[in-house]
């Protein structure tokens, strides 16, 4: 155990490949932050607040703690104390991306590794957005988030 991971992301909304990685995360460390991020450039469905206690509802694990953030992940997670911080990589048009800002936290954060998890081979393909244009249009989205997810988003979308 490494002691303390981040798992950071926007999660708007939490999917059941998030909840993949979240679980297979845990094992690498004795608490595992899932660091909600504000992103500034994006428009979300659902509020920072509301993607903090979706997650909470899904995740059911006392030494998983969910946490909001604004700023620069490395330093959320140099004051976390975190050593490590976790990254879902779902197609190799991921990586450039993932690989730059790996770069730049240890550029920032020297003593911080990042390291990168492949969803389960069933969930490659999902993500958020995809999961919210399901959703806004009335399709099924019940095996592609948690039922507290699904709810929520009956509520955004009026159905």
């Amino acid at each position: 155990m490494t002691g303390i991971a981040v798992y950071p992301g926007s999660f708007d909304p939490v999917t059941r490949g998030h909840e993949d990685l979240i679980r297979r995360a845990r094992r690498f460390a004795d608490r595992l932050i899932v660091a909600v991020a504000v992103n500034p450039a994006k428009q979300p469905l659902f509020s920072l607040d509301e993607r903090v206690a979706l997650i909470r509802r899904v995740v059911d694990d006392p030494a998983i703690e969910v946490s909001a953030f604004d700023g620069l992940l490395a330093e959320f997670a140099r004051a976390a104390g975190a050593t490590l911080i976790v990254r879902g990589l779902r197609a190799v048009s991921d990586f450039e991306y993932e690989f730059q800002m790996a770069l730049m936290n240890r550029n920032l954060a020297p003593g911080i590794e990042t390291v990168f998890l492949v969803p389960a081979f069933d969930l490659t393909y999902l993500s958020s957005s995809l999961v919210r244009e399901v959703a806004r249009f009335g399709g099924d989205v019940s095996s592609l988030v948690h039922p507290a997810v699904q709810q929520a988003l009956k509520k955004k979308f009026g159905g």
